[in-house]
């Protein structure tokens, strides 16, 4: 059946009970975990700022939370005895990295949580979830 699950994640207590989830059904079917973090890129007069600033950059300090994070999904898969490969990106729009690591993956199922932006954002913006199940041809497992 599905063979290859990618795990997108946030941080956030509601994406790790949708790993939590994607593990062990990956588990069960002898299937491999991908999971992927999101990014978002500093607009380019940010970014010269950040490079005129002697301190840890903000790049920097993504990429760090980003590695816990995905740290975390390693561990869990690897207690599960589950294959786990990590990656993060950047994007202005997580739901196009998350199709886009999909694809570039051949993954064969999304396991993501339906918890995301909140109050007027989620109204004006929509969810990043809801966004991934219409742009991608791939089953997309939404945990509450």
């Amino acid at each position: 059946m599905f063979q290859h699950i990618l795990l997108p994640v946030d941080g956030s207590a509601h994406a790790l009970n949708a790993v939590d989830i994607g593990i062990e059904l990956a588990g069960k079917l002898g299937a491999r975990v991908h999971t992927v973090h999101v990014l978002p890129p500093l607009p380019a007069v940010s970014y010269v700022a950040e490079l005129i600033q002697s301190r840890s950059s903000y790049t920097e300090l993504a990429k760090a939370r980003a590695e816990t994070y995905l740290s975390e999904v390693c561990r869990r898969a690897s207690a599960a005895g589950v294959p786990c490969e990590t990656e993060y990106v950047f994007d202005l729009r997580p739901y196009v990295a998350i199709v886009a690591t999909a694809a570039k993956h051949h993954c064969d199922l999304i396991v993501m949580s339906s918890r995301g932006a909140q109050g007027l954002e989620r109204v004006l913006l929509g969810s990043v979830t809801h966004k991934v199940m219409l742009c991608c041809d791939l089953p997309v497992l939404v945990c509450h």
